[in-house]
């Protein structure tokens, strides 16, 4: 599967406003599936995330071309102060995102990777995956960037900061986390706690 998300930024006041006039911009797509809505918290503040699924990459690229020719993208001009677009295939290995009742807490994290290190992250993350499963079993996604700066995007669910923290912890003293030779590649990293939208599909 393929995924763009997309990040709409503006006034921490209107953030309500933007969410619901994505919503609207969306319900004209050609393709695609929202899967999930949500407001920033934690880390990079004043922004809606909106993640959505494809089944083909050419799908996700009308779509895309679709918001660059739009004169109101997300029909968010006068409302946000920015719109990005990422586009992102889902780890091969991984089940695709389906929506769910997640716990509400949403950890996005970017890992930007070493030069060449994509293909050691994904035999890493394979490994790792049914060892840590108690754990993992909160992860809603994975995927690596199809545009911009080698990337990873991984998506999480929790019903605490506290569940968070504790499944962290238990399984990294285990040694069953992180993936054997993900750290390694990893160049830079960045991590941003979001809340669900009213109505989300992935709450």
């Amino acid at each position: 599967m393929f995924y763009e998300l997309a990040t709409l930024s503006g006034p921490l006041l209107q953030l309500t406003q933007i969410d619901a006039a994505a919503q609207d911009w969306m319900a004209g797509a050609v393709a695609g599936t929202v899967l999930g809505r949500w407001r920033t918290d934690i880390g990079q503040l004043g922004s809606v995330l909106v993640l959505r699924q494809f089944e083909r990459e050419s799908d996700l690229g009308e779509e895309r071309r679709r918001a660059l020719l739009d004169g109101d993208p997300f029909g968010v001009r006068g409302l946000a102060t920015s719109v990005t677009q990422e586009s992102y295939q889902g780890f091969p290995f991984l089940p695709a995102a389906t929506p769910r009742k997640a716990g509400g807490i949403y950890e996005f994290r970017t890992y930007r990777l070493t030069v060449g290190g994509l293909p050691a992250t994904l035999a890493g993350w394979k490994a790792a995956i049914e060892p840590a499963r108690e754990y993992t079993d909160h992860l809603v996604i994975n995927m690596f960037a199809l545009d911009g700066r080698p990337r990873i995007l991984h998506i999480w669910g929790f019903e605490s900061l506290e569940q968070r923290r504790e499944l962290r912890e238990r399984h990294y003293a285990a040694g069953t986390w992180p993936p054997k030779g993900g750290p390694e590649n990893i160049a830079q990293a960045s991590s941003v706690i979001a809340l669900s939208n009213p109505g989300s599909p992935l709450s």
